[in-house]
């Protein structure tokens, strides 16, 4: 009997959810084995650790179960509490391609020379982050009025990573045979004046 593509792709749904509860049990395994007695605390019951369970599980649908298995495993190295699904969130978008944490992103962007789009990120979010502050701010400005605005761009681009979102790869800029004349002391401060205006500082 011929079997319709609907039915496969409910088999192949099937068989990913089931091998997410499997990774999520071993994960609790793991989290009770770690965490002791804050694990019983936060599950007293049966019917708690059911409900959490399946709230990790919609919550954490983005990831494989190895992400969540390996996710599990950074939180015993890193957290000293037991993970809430908003850190497992993070821990398992870390991955291989780790996020760096917000001020050596900053110190990245700032320190990356020209044409951006051709440097090799420590991860695309940190070229968005600085792009979205304006490469022009970052470098013309003290870290002290530079490095909020930049935090801000970084956290929502950050939000977007965990929200299942996948950034574009910087574009590679060819290189002009005439560099483009740098702008005049009059010209840097009116950019500068129009960005201050923009970001209200």
């Amino acid at each position: 009997m011929h079997q319709s593509g609907t039915s496969s792709q409910t088999q192949t749904g099937n068989a990913e959810l089931e091998a997410r509860k499997r990774a999520l049990n071993e994960v609790f395994g793991l989290l009770k084995l770690s965490y002791h007695n804050q694990f019983n605390s936060a599950f007293q019951d049966v019917q708690t650790l059911n409900h959490a369970k399946r709230l990790w599980l919609e919550s954490l649908a983005g990831f494989s179960p190895e992400q969540i298995l390996a996710g599990a495993k950074r939180a015993i190295k890193q957290c000293e509490y037991l993970p809430t699904v908003h850190k497992m969130l993070q821990l398992c978008a870390e991955g291989e391609n780790r996020l760096p944490d917000p001020r050596a992103a900053y110190r990245e962007a700032c320190n990356a020379p020209s044409p951006k789009a051709n440097q090799k990120w420590s991860h695309p979010a940190v070229y968005h982050a600085g792009r979205a502050a304006d490469w022009f701010f970052l470098a013309n400005n003290p870290e002290s009025s530079a490095y909020p605005v930049f935090a801000s761009h970084y956290k929502k681009v950050c939000e977007r990573l965990l929200a299942g979102e996948s950034l574009p790869a910087p574009q590679q800029v060819q290189l002009e045979h005439q560099p483009a004349k740098p702008l005049s002391k009059a010209e840097n401060a009116k950019k500068l004046a129009e960005l201050r205006a923009q970001l209200k500082i």
